[in-house]
C-alpha cells in the first residue's frame, strides 16, 4: 500500500493523506477544511480505480476558488500515483 501525504493549494484544507492499494483508492483524510465535505468525498471515492477518481473530481471549484477539495485530491493522485 501506498500512502500518499498532499499539502493542499488554494483550499481550506491543510493535508490529505490518500491510501492506494493495487490502482484502488482505500483511505482518503483531510486535515482542516469542512470535515462533513471530507468524510463525504472519502466515502465516494473509497474503492474507486485512482484513474476515475482524478476524471471525475478534476476541474471542481469551489465558490470563487480556482480549486476545491476534490480538485485537490485528483491533483495530489496526478502528482503522486505512478501506478
Amino acid at each position: 500500500m501506498t500512502t500518499i501525504n498532499y499539502m493542499p493549494k488554494g483550499v481550506c484544507a491543510r493535508k490529505m493523506e490518500i491510501d492506494v492499494e493495487d490502482g484502488i483508492v482505500k483511505d482518503f483524510r483531510i486535515l482542516g477544511g469542512c470535515h462533513g465535505n471530507g468524510q463525504g468525498v472519502a466515502a465516494l471515492v473509497r474503492g474507486m480505480k485512482v484513474e476515475d477518481v482524478i476524471n471525475r473530481l478534476e476541474g471542481i471549484r469551489c465558490g470563487s476558488k480556482a480549486s476545491s477539495c476534490p480538485a485537490q485530491l485528483a491533483q495530489a493522485l496526478k502528482e503522486n500515483y505512478n501506478g
